[in-house]
This record gives C-alpha cells, structure tokens and sequence, in this order.
C-alpha cells in the first residue's frame, strides 16, 4: 500500500508501517521522509523560480523585438510621408502654373473683343471674385472648427 502523504515520483519508505485510511492525519511524519520532502518543494521551488526567469527574459526579447518593428515602421511611414509631401508640393506648383496658363490664354482670348486692357481687367476681377468667395468659404469653416473647440457655446448649426 502506498501512503496518500507522499510526492509523485517518491518511493515508500520500507520503515514506515503503510497508513491506516481511519488513522488521523495529524500522525507523525518520520524525520527522514520530511527532509526529502523539504528537499523535493525546494528543488520544485528552483524550478518555478527558473521558469519565471524565463518568461522574463522571454517578455524582454518581445518587448525590444516590438519596440524595434515599431521604430522600423515609423521610419518607413516618416519616409513614405516625406514621399507623398514632395507629390502634393509638385502637383500644387503644376496647378499654379496651369492656373497662370489659363489666365493669359483668358486674356489673350478677351484682347479682341475687349482690347488688352479690358481682358486683363475682367480676368483679373474674376480671379479677385474667385479668391474672395473662397476666403469667405474658409473663414466660414475656421468659425465653425473654433465652435467645435469652444466650451460654453454649442457650435454654429447645432442645437443648443
């Protein structure tokens, strides 16, 4: 019979009668059986403590493998952006350049019927118009940004 008070993997001990199952548990341990069992919890106990190391040191490579694919792809992402930015800037110059072109093509359409004077007056009127509308659009839009941001006052065009 086996005693129910052992570790698995421990052998019984041929010195100790087996256990009674109506015996209390309160018996007495003999001395020997305690020293290995203290001995068993502390080599369990170096086990666990090794363990734990590991998973720390497993939770520190993680940390500086993700810590290093975030820098990685924030570099890329900075690179890429700077990309697009140059892409935009490029295509602004362009549509300036082409704005400038249909200008002097207006003019140069109106110089016969209205003389040159005249043609570079209404283009360049319309082009005053033009602006000022969108200046007005933007300050409409600046207004409402500010509303949004604003603490005591609802923003234009909501309820109260």
């Amino acid at each position: 019979m086996d005693r129910g008070d052992r570790l698995p993997g421990q052998e019984p001990h041929a010195d100790l009668a087996p256990a009674d199952p109506a015996a209390p548990n309160d018996a007495p341990v003999a001395p020997h059986d305690a020293d290995e069992q203290l001995a068993d919890h502390e080599e369990h106990d170096e086990g666990l403590v090794e363990e734990i190391g590991h998973v720390i040191d497993d939770a520190r490579n993680y940390a500086q493998a993700e810590i290093a694919f975030q820098k990685t792809r924030a570099a890329l992402a900075g690179r890429t952006v700077g990309i697009a930015a140059g892409f935009v800037i490029l295509a602004l110059i362009l549509l300036h350049i082409a704005l400038l072109a249909l200008a002097v093509g207006l003019v140069i359409a109106l110089a016969p019927l209205v003389s040159i004077w005249g043609a570079i007056a209404i283009v360049v009127g319309a082009l005053l118009v033009l602006t000022g509308y969108l200046l007005l659009k933007a300050r409409a839009r600046a207004r409402k940004l500010a509303g949004l941001f604003a603490k005591d006052q609802p923003a234009q065009g909501e309820p109260s």
